[in-house]
This record gives structure tokens, C-alpha cells and sequence, in this order.
């Protein structure tokens, strides 16, 4: 191989490098929220409430999006007294869980620009085209209108039951799962 190449090759890998690390530092927690004590009996899933004095990541951005955005996908009931708290920001209504709908952390919520939107998911060989109808807020928690859980990361795409049967995750690890989404 030629000095010309290999060096063609190295500083190709090297412009490569740099740019997924910006990527990875250009959206770093923009704040913290502490956590307080849910009222008894109204935090919506036990498990993920807040604790008292906790301090929580915020975050204002989510990782720049692309044909193939890595994501943790959630599961979460957008119907009245679901896991979701409030109704849906999108529309300002209570959905199915058998509706196949998502809510975006905060950067990729896009201040509602991917409202009443679809987006692909991509899970093991499997896809499901979704509407977005509510944001994963990252910015706020740990009161009513979120159901006393605290905020969502910064790269949480939260889906409908409909959405986990489609993508035939198993039930046992229905809850938080690797997947990959694109906006449709």
C-alpha cells in the first residue's frame, strides 16, 4: 500500500473520530433537578419515582438525529392515569395503549416540531412506523404532570404498548430496551 494512501486512511479515521465526538459532547446535561418526596400513593410507577434529595440530570438537547438515531425506548401509558401523568402535549388528549405512539426527550421533541408526526423504529430486524403525540420531558420531573418519575434522559424514545408488540419485544423485557428510530 502507498504512504499516500495510508495516510489517506489514517486521517480519514482521525476526521471521523472527531466528529462523533463532538456528536457525543455537543449535548451535555443542561442543568440537575432535585428530587422530592412523591405524596403518598401518587407516584405513577413506583419503582422509577423520584427520591427525596436526589439530584437528576436535565437536559435541553437530545444526540443529533440520522437514518439510524440510537435510542433507549421506555414503555409508557398515555391513557388517563397511565404513566405518563398529564394528557399528551401534542394534542392535549388521553391515547390508547393499543395505538402505536411515541413521546421524544426534549431535543427531539423539538419544541413540538415532531408533533402529530410519524417516526420508524428498529428493533432486531423488526420496524414500526409510529406517531409522535408527547414529549419525554428532560427538563422537568418529580411532580404531578409527570407523574412523580424523574426526568427522561436525553435520548429516551418512549413507546405505547402497541409499539413493543409490534417490534415483538419480549414481555420479559418489556421496560427499557436498545432500539434505533428515523423520522418516517
Amino acid at each position: 500500500m502507498k504512504q499516500s494512501t495510508i495516510f489517506l486512511v489514517l486521517f480519514s479515521l482521525l476526521i471521523a473520530l472527531f466528529i462523533s465526538r463532538i456528536d457525543a459532547q455537543s449535548c451535555k446535561p443542561s442543568g440537575k433537578l432535585r428530587g422530592k418526596k412523591p405524596p403518598h400513593g401518587k407516584c405513577v410507577n413506583d419503582p422509577d419515582c423520584c427520591k427525596p434529595g436526589k439530584l437528576y440530570d436535565t437536559y435541553t438537547c437530545s444526540p443529533r438525529v440520522t437514518k439510524q438515531t440510537k435510542a433507549i425506548m421506555t414503555i409508557n401509558s398515555f391513557k388517563k392515569g397511565g404513566d405518563g401523568g398529564a394528557p399528551s402535549e401534542c394534542d392535549n388528549k388521553y391515547h390508547s395503549d393499543n395505538t402505536p405512539i411515541v413521546a421524544l426527550s426534549t431535543g427531539w421533541y423539538n419544541k413540538g416540531q415532531r408533533c402529530l408526526k410519524f417516526i420508524n423504529i428498529h428493533y432486531k430486524g423488526k420496524s414500526i412506523k409510529a406517531k409522535v403525540v408527547d414529549e419525554c420531558d428532560s427538563t422537568l420531573g418529580c411532580d404531578a404532570d409527570h407523574g412523580f418519575q424523574p426526568p427522561c434522559p436525553n435520548n429516551v424514545v418512549d413507546g405505547s404498548k402497541a409499539v413493543w408488540e409490534a417490534l415483538g419485544v419480549p414481555k420479559s423485557e418489556w421496560g427499557e430496551t436498545e432500539v434505533t428510530w428515523s423520522d418516517a
